[in-house]
């Protein structure tokens, strides 16, 4: 054989097994070893392959979905870093005439009238990541107005925050909600779950704004000089006997020089910039991709303008307005009464940021930890629990006498708060989510009217009623809530054992047919 022919027919065989053979090289024996390993360097070159495109795969699926909810959540602790902390201080810090608590009424008064209108317009308008942004904006806002606190300055800044918030939880619940279904549908797990997942890796991060924002002004209200001891007669006054210190100061609640007050500010304002900022730079907007997903052009204007109100035609949003309504009340009272009529008059006003610590530190937690334990426990039990251990909470605070000799019980309370209130910010965001996801921007504007409906009834009443009488009011909407929530879910039981009990039918009536002929 010539060396061109030899050169010509010198090509590698075909595969036997795993073993390379060609006519140029003699074939190397098979190794003795387990079955697939006789070419350790072949084996391993695959195998290095398929982990590269597996972490590819997952890296890329990492940057399309976990990065843009964790912009989102890291965006609302910066921002809710500074409002938290300032929300949780207005009664106390600006308890003259009752101004703390009357701009906290006109806060969700403006999220109320927001929440009729705005959320799917400016949705529509600017899709979710613009909507966040100019919200974001609003709170900023709100901080700047307390540098210079009146009744011409915290008002209208209230009102302009509140105008701003109801698109804010609009945009971010619809971006999460799409978020999720569409990482669902790429992983082929079920919606519902992953969405779960979502909002309890949002609030684990956004609840631990709580920590941040009240550790920031209790450090920097710690260093005001020492106060005498509280009075036993002021003590009395304390908890739910609590019925003058809307209009009455106590030595307790002593103010903060203004220099400390001026700090407190600028650092809660700078935490804001650099919420609006994050978000700008850093989220993916998602407008045009649901757009497109969902295959239409979007309803028209006055159509949009009206969904809110449209959406109330579904006998669920109407039974379900009142967990909204709850959340609005629990929270009101938590940031108005029992930082104020508990922890102010029983401890001073320094001891509110850590006090409020607790409550956020388990609150964050339990976000988290619900996202997961939904998935098997289902969300039921998880309001089961957050009705019972909110209902244990109001009839130990109905029967407790706060005094600073009992410091720890403060933090109980608060702790006990927030694995209550964790169930109804991660279920009550994907329940909307869920039953309502065709209607996803309505919905959750729906949501946040109601959550504001019931906030500007609480710090309404704020001012004339006694302690007692609010978690009397509370026990009362959080029997109905769980009523209504109840009924929601015998309706969706209902509705899903229809389709099965159809299949089940048919062939039975084949069956029958059969038979007769």
């Amino acid at each position: 054989m010539s060396a061109g022919s030899r050169a010509h027919s010198c090509r590698p065989g075909r595969l036997q097994g795993l073993k390379r053979t060609s006519c140029c090289s003699p074939a190397r024996p098979r190794q003795a070893g387990p079955r697939g390993a006789a070419d350790p360097v072949w084996k391993q070159g695959t195998t290095n392959l398929r982990v590269h495109w597996w972490l590819t795969s997952l890296i890329r699926m990492m940057e399309s979905s976990l990065k843009n909810v964790l912009v989102v959540s890291f965006g609302f602790l910066l921002l809710f870093t500074a409002y938290g902390g300032l929300q949780s201080l207005q009664s106390s810090l600006y308890g003259e005439e009752g101004l703390g608590v009357t701009a906290l009424s006109t806060l969700y008064g403006g999220m109320l009238l927001s929440s009729m209108f705005l959320p799917p317009l400016l949705i529509k308008r600017f899709g979710c990541k613009w909507t966040i942004v100019i919200s974001m904006c609003c709170y900023v806002a709100f901080s700047l107005g307390n540098f210079y606190a009146s009744w011409f300055t915290l008002v209208p800044t209230s009102i302009l925050l509140g105008l701003g918030a109801a698109p804010l939880w609009s945009a971010q619940g619809t971006y999460l909600t799409i978020m999720g279904n569409t990482q669902a549908e790429k992983a082929g797990k079920v919606g519902r779950d992953v969405v779960n997942q979502y909002f309890g890796t949002f609030f684990l991060i956004f609840q631990s704004s709580g920590v941040w924002g009240n550790l920031i002004s209790s450090l920097v209200f710690g260093q005001t000089p020492s106060q005498e001891a509280i009075p036993e007669e002021q003590l009395l006054s304390c908890g739910a006997s609590d019925c003058l210190m809307a209009t009455a100061s106590t030595n307790s609640t002593q103010r903060p020089s203004q220099t400390l007050i001026y700090t407190l500010l600028g650092i809660y304002t700078g935490s804001g910039v650099l919420a609006v900022l994050l978000v700008a730079v850093f989220l993916e907007p998602i407008k045009d991709a649901q757009r497109k997903r969902e295959g239409d052009e979007g309803p028209p204007f006055w159509s949009t303008l009206l969904s809110t109100f449209r959406l109330l035609g579904d006998k669920r949003l109407r039974l379900l307005v009142l967990l909204p309504m709850y959340t609005g009340f629990e929270q009101a009272f938590l940031a108005g009464d029992y930082t104020r009529s508990y922890v102010t008059c029983a401890l001073g006003i320094r001891f509110v940021g850590y006090v409020m610590i607790c409550f956020s530190a388990t609150n964050s937690l339990c976000s988290v930890l619900y996202g997961r334990l939904s998935q098997k426990t289902g969300r039921a039990a998880l309001y089961a629990l957050g009705a019972v251990t909110h209902l244990c909470c109001i009839i130990a605070l109905l029967l407790w006498e706060p005094h600073p000799r009992q410091l720890a019980v403060f933090f109980v309370f608060s702790g006990l708060w927030g694995v209550s209130d964790a169930v109804w910010q991660t279920q009550n965001n994907a329940l909307y989510g869920v039953l309502f996801e065709k209607n996803k921007e309505a919905a959750f504007a729906n949501y946040r009217l109601w959550e504001s409906l019931g906030c500007v009834i609480a710090f309404g009443y704020s001012t004339f009623l006694c302690v007692s009488v609010k978690l009397y009011i509370l026990l009362g909407v959080l029997s109905l809530a769980m009523l209504a929530y109840g009924t929601v879910e015998y309706l969706e039981a209902k509705a899903a054992a229809r389709p099965a009990a159809a299949e089940q039918a048919k062939p039975a009536e084949g069956e029958e047919t059969e038979t007769a002929m």
